[in-house]
């Protein structure tokens, strides 16, 4: 499958988001972080995501400053850290990671934890502040449960953008997936490749065989099948284009199934703070 196949237009949603994006977590190496942003771009990627604590947003920015695309194709996205999350920091912090990007607003700006200093009214005050001033375009809120989502709407008049979880064929989130079609909330899966567990499944690999594909674009495909956005993490042309081309395989019902119905369960990403 040739990357030509595809355009980002094929997986862009009417609410501006596109289903397929590069996720940059562990994507420390500045020169290497560039070089990837810029690769995916050019691919058809039009959607990076980073967040403060991965320490690469000036890379971030800069593959997005070097990529041969307009900006304003672009949906970028961020993330607040559990230390910056009272009103002040909030927005002082944001106003340091548009400048590190490069960019007078974001597309689309997480609370990346439920933990720390995060305070509902708070922190999520503050996130509406920056979307009036037009520093954001959407709130977006990460790693939080239904709970913390029914609080988080209660204070905020505006809408709630996205969810952005750890979701997989290990961890397929119904019960999340279920309350953000509910209330119009994205979902949006980090680790869709479950940290490399997805090539040790056997239902996986069967259907990845059946559809000349690899496990991971089999994973990815279910995700997307199931409305879910996913921003798999790549750095290597290989892997960027190896994950473009999941756009390309579509599962039939009796694959969905099949994965649907695997039993193991596991959790990749679970610090001692996170919220469950």
């Amino acid at each position: 499958m040739s990357q030509e196949q595809f355009s980002p237009d094929s997986v862009e949603r009417a609410n501006g988001m596109p289903m397929l994006g590069l996720g940059t977590w562990e994507n420390e190496d500045p020169e290497q972080c560039v070089e990837s942003v810029r690769s995916a771009l050019e691919t058809g990627y039009r959607h990076v995501d980073t967040a403060q604590a991965y320490g690469n947003e000036e890379s971030v920015g800069e593959g997005i400053a070097q990529a041969d695309v307009p900006r304003e194709e672009i949906f970028l996205a961020t993330k607040v850290w559990t230390s910056n999350l009272n009103y002040d920091d909030v927005i002082h912090s944001t106003t340091e990671s548009l400048d590190k990007l490069g960019v007078e607003s974001v597309d689309l700006l997480y609370t990346h934890w439920p933990a720390e200093e995060y305070d509902p009214e708070d922190t999520l005050a503050a996130f509406a502040e920056l979307k009036s001033q037009g520093k954001i375009d959407r709130i977006g809120v990460s790693n939080f449960e239904p709970e913390h989502l029914d609080k988080a709407r209660e204070v905020l008049d505006e809408p709630i953008f996205a969810n952005q979880v750890e979701c997989h064929p290990l961890l397929p989130q119904q019960e999340l997936r279920e309350y953000c079609d509910d209330h119009d909330i994205e979902l949006v899966a980090y680790s869709p490749l479950a940290r490399g567990k997805v090539f040790e499944i056997d239902e996986l690999s069967e259907i990845a065989d059946k559809h000349d594909a690899s496990e991971a674009q089999v994973s990815l495909a279910w995700l997307r099948a199931k409305g879910v956005t996913v921003i798999p993490k790549a750095t290597s042309d290989d892997h960027i284009e190896d994950n473009w081309a999941s756009l390309g395989v579509d599962l039939d019902d009796e694959d969905i199934e099949t994965i649907d119905d695997i039993d193991e369960r596991e959790r990749q990403v679970d610090p001692d703070f996170a919220p469950w």
